[in-house]
């Protein structure tokens, strides 16, 4: 591994960046690179789907051109860009913390093997000086949230954080027509990749419209760097919809997560064990479908995100 200065200006202090040689590479000469998260390979499929689908994302960020970037927190250093070695280890360890903003530094401080949500990748992708990420689906507002207030970090990052996100939408547990509001009301642009309307992670409709359309990832590139060029410093966030043979019906997903939600419930079931624990449980209860869905998307995002990279160019 190789040191890898912060080019944010923030300080690093003991918890310095280090980059895979590649990635360092790229990055020193300007060629495109595209963060991916490692809380998907440690906590959102089950082996061996982890390790191979997170090994697939990032044969198809080469295919488009662009270096992929894997994020993770190796023995407290945060590490940009993991080797192969370093990603069977994420996929097959059972102590890897969940790692959002607000845990970032104690799992650097304890010297912890963390895997990075939504919010941890962009942050430090952010300081790294990527300007491109992809992932499944967002974290947002969850069903209840007027009650529980459990809203997830990831938007806060999606506020803060000028980087283009490439997803499948929010994930489908959540209250989308809500999430879709808090985007808005933090100004982040959620562009439909040629769509009209919210993709819903596994499904391809969400009944929620959009305002905001691209076709192409030259579209995608040249409305970022306008937002960001105007002063704004918000992500781009990119929700592209499954293929259509892939997907699996809303109104399937709504019966299976309504049915996971009341078990979840009565299981006593809370805080950051619910999301796996749904994600696992929706899968089973449509026959596999829904991974098999979430693995195809996971991969599709990845593709259009190193198109979309190869094409930002220089500021």
């Amino acid at each position: 591994m190789v040191d890898f200065a912060d080019k944010s200006g923030q300080e690093c202090g003991s918890a310095s960046f280090h980059a895979s040689p590649g990635v360092a590479r790229a990055l020193e000469e300007g060629r495109a690179v595209v963060a991916l998260e490692s809380t998907v390979i440690a906590h959102g499929l089950p082996a061996p789907h982890n390790l191979i689908t997170a090994l697939g994302c990032e044969t198809e960020v080469r295919a488009s051109g662009a270096e992929p970037a894997t994020i993770a927190i190796l023995g407290g250093r945060p590490v940009i860009g993991l080797e192969h070695e370093q990603i069977e280890a994420v996929a097959s360890r059972r102590d890897m913390a969940k790692v959002n903003t607000a845990n970032l530094g104690a799992v650097v401080a304890g010297k912890s093997w963390g895997a990075t949500t939504v919010a941890a990748t962009m942050h430090l992708a952010h300081a790294a000086g990527i300007r491109v990420f992809s992932t499944g689906g967002i974290g947002g507002v969850h069903r209840g949230a007027s009650d529980t207030f459990d809203v997830s970090s990831d938007l806060t990052a999606l506020s803060r954080y000028p980087l283009v996100v490439v997803c499948a939408g929010a994930k489908a547990i959540l209250d989308l027509p809500k999430t879709f509001e808090a985007l808005e009301m933090l100004g982040v642009p959620v562009v439909g990749y040629g769509a009209d309307e919210l993709p819903a992670f596994y499904s391809r409709r969400s009944r929620v419209r959009l305002d905001l359309r691209a076709d192409s990832p030259e579209e995608v590139a040249a409305l970022a760097k306008a937002h960001w060029h105007l002063g704004l410093r918000s992500a781009v966030l990119v929700v592209q919809p499954l293929r259509e043979e892939i997907e699996v019906p809303i109104e399937e997903v709504e019966g299976a997560i309504a049915r996971a939600l009341a078990e979840a419930d009565a299981a006593g079931i809370r805080g950051k064990a619910v999301t796996p624990y749904l994600l696992g449980r929706v899968a089973e209860l449509t026959d596999g479908r829904a991974l098999e869905a979430n693995i195809a998307l996971l991969r599709q995002n990845a593709r259009l995100a190193g198109e979309i990279a190869m094409r930002m160019g220089a500021d």
